[in-house]
């Protein structure tokens, strides 16, 4: 786990308007001081991020988030049942909200996160301010789940990184907006079916816009260089293979397994780490098995599609 002066360290980096990766439960984040716009815009540089792409502003705790965005009692409901975890709100933000426009990409609301991870928490609390971090990566690669996946992308390009070892769940909060009847806007690592049994009923679903209300909304993203084929039975030749379950066809090149046993939780956990790797073994093409779609396989194969999307 990361120490104290590492966390001590990372929190003046943020303060002097620098960057610091630094782990949550969900990936790796690129944190910068929410309300520095020179900060935000140094992250944005260092990514490659779109700037119609807002970002999410992670806090300490509700009271925190009480005091960027307002909550409607479903919001309460949320916030109550899942944070801190794997979920972000999309919410109205407040007129006197310090969050810098740039963050926010224009938009009159904001989404907010109580991360789960200690050292995340220790950094908020360290630096006392909100602090901006999509995943620690070039804009449209895949998401980091270590330290080093972080190096492999963003050295030279930030400040610090803190390593408090692989993260636990492996994919990206779930997002869902509470502008009006509460919308899925992003599968992530809070399922869908928790989310509604605590709602008693369902979620309606916001289809990406050309300038999405929460990130990981577009419709080419996740991306590695190699091509994705889904659902493929088999590899064919010169074909990487992404495997899931005990029954996994004859690789002609490099093969990697989501989760031998068939379990959607570490095959949350290892997705962007096999992407990764299998993308540097230099195979233009990975054949994806198919993935149950319920639970967790909901978002796994939401980063999946995207991934094997055009690019744009």
């Amino acid at each position: 786990m990361a120490s104290a002066a590492g966390i001590a360290a990372a929190g003046r980096c943020l303060a002097a308007g620098g960057l610091a990766a630094f782990p949550t439960e969900t990936v790796y984040g690129l944190g910068a001081d929410a309300r520095h716009g020179q900060a935000v815009a140094r992250l944005y540089a260092a990514k490659g991020r779109p700037a119609f792409n807002p970002l999410i502003a992670h806090v300490a705790d509700r009271a925190a988030a009480r005091r960027l965005g307002m909550f409607n009692p479903v919001a309460e409901r949320l916030a109550e049942a899942f944070w801190p975890g794997p979920l972000t709100l999309v919410l109205p933000r407040r007129k006197d909200c310090p969050v810098s426009e740039l963050a926010l990409a224009g938009l009159d609301s904001i989404a907010v996160r109580v991360p789960a991870h200690p050292v995340a928490r220790a950094l908020l609390e360290e630096v006392g301010a909100p602090i901006v971090a999509p995943s620690a990566n070039r804009s449209g690669h895949v998401s980091p789940t270590t330290a080093m996946h972080v190096l492999h992308d963003l050295r030279g390009r930030i400040d610090l990184v803190v390593d408090g070892g692989p993260c636990t769940v492996g994919l990206e909060s779930t997002i869902i907006s509470c502008l009006g009847e509460p919308a899925l806007l992003r599968a992530g690592g809070l399922p869908r079916a928790e989310i509604e049994r605590v709602l008693g009923s369902a979620l309606s679903e916001s289809a990406p816009g050309r300038a999405p209300r929460a990130p990981g909304m577009l419709a080419s993203h996740y991306a590695p260089k190699a091509r994705l084929r889904l659902n493929a039975e088999d590899a064919r030749d010169g074909e990487a293979l992404l495997a899931f379950g005990p029954a996994v066809p004859a690789a002609r090149g490099p093969m990697l397994n989501l989760s031998p046993r068939g379990d959607l939780v570490e095959a949350a956990a290892n997705l962007f780490a096999h992407l990764r790797a299998l993308d540097a073994s230099g195979a233009a093409s990975i054949a994806v098995m198919p993935v149950p779609h319920h639970g967790l396989g909901e978002a796994i194969n939401d980063r999946l599609a995207r991934a094997a999307a055009p690019k744009v």
